[in-house]
């Protein structure tokens, strides 16, 4: 099946209409949204945005595909399925949709979209929404990782001093030049800075940010600002952010566009926190 990475309103609406194909729809909100109102039949599992991954290496690695794979299992989705997540805007949630369906593909899941233009598409097209929680049974997930998806620290660190590697710092203006070290508090790290080396293409300059549903800009706009950085389609491209979130969103845009990527999940909320490792600290102008 010929899966679309991105889906909108009326897309999803004739595909749940559609009642030989095994849909489910996950809403990554916060909990306390998801309660007032939701699309009808989403399950809302907030972990994909709230996970923290302790590290890139095998043990980190392996605590992650079990605990996604534990959730899974208990909200009923095998892996099999068709896997629909949103969020409410692409801009707004630190690309935490983007986040949860990079995670499920790493798990094993072949059939994942994300809602263009997140819930705030889903009510300006009019659509249904309910409050009621449903009823699923447990199922049994079962993993399949696809490591090449990810970048690990020391992929990474190989990856520093080559130059045929670009790597992609997509993180907000304040955190690419040293003032802050996450996009929540600015001490947040131990260490501001920038993986040396490292482009920056701030995330949100892929998307229609300033409207109002932001959506991700054509392939066509993508490319020409990718070119602006020295990103082309033979590029190869180690995306990081904070935590692989806004890498994430950037890498469905990279895709949409044709240009190859990979996201270092562990990003600088692990690269910081590793003494061990080298970070350009300067402060820019």
């Amino acid at each position: 099946m010929n899966t679309k990475l991105l889906i909108s309103p009326q897309q999803l609406t004739s595909l749940l209409a559609q009642k030989s194909s095994k849909t489910v729809i996950v809403d990554t909100r916060s909990p306390e949204d998801y309660a007032i109102s939701h699309i009808p039949q989403s399950i809302n599992i907030r972990d994909f945005f709230t996970y923290l991954l302790d590290n890139s290496y095998p043990a980190g690695l392996k605590k992650l595909q079990e605990y996604f794979a534990e959730i899974l299992s208990r909200v009923g989705i095998s892996g099999t399925e068709w896997l629909i997540v949103y969020e409410d805007t692409l801009n707004k949630g630190y690309g935490q949709s983007c986040r949860a369906a990079f995670l499920l593909k790493y798990l094993g899941c072949a059939q994942v979209s994300i809602l263009h233009g997140g819930y705030k598409a889903w009510l300006r097209a009019g659509l249904p929404t309910t409050d009621e929680v449903p009823l699923y049974e447990s199922s049994i997930f079962r993993l399949h990782p696809n490591a090449d998806m990810m970048v690990t620290t020391a992929e990474m660190l190989q990856a520093i001093d080559n130059p045929a590697i670009i790597k992609l710092d997509v993180r907000d203006r304040q955190e690419w030049l040293g003032l802050s070290s996450s996009p929540y508090t600015v001490d947040f790290c131990p260490r501001k800075g920038r993986i040396p080396n490292a482009v920056w293409l701030e995330w949100h300059r892929l998307m229609t940010s300033d409207s109002d549903i932001p959506t991700f800009r054509s392939p066509d706009e993508i490319r020409e600002i990718c070119h602006s950085v020295g990103i082309t389609s033979e590029s190869i491209v180690y995306i990081y952010c904070f935590k692989g979130s806004r890498a994430a969103n950037t890498l469905i845009a990279l895709e949409e566009a044709g240009i190859s990527g990979r996201n270092y999940f562990g990003s600088w909320n692990e690269w910081s926190c590793d003494f061990s490792l080298p970070i350009d600290s300067r402060v820019m102008q």
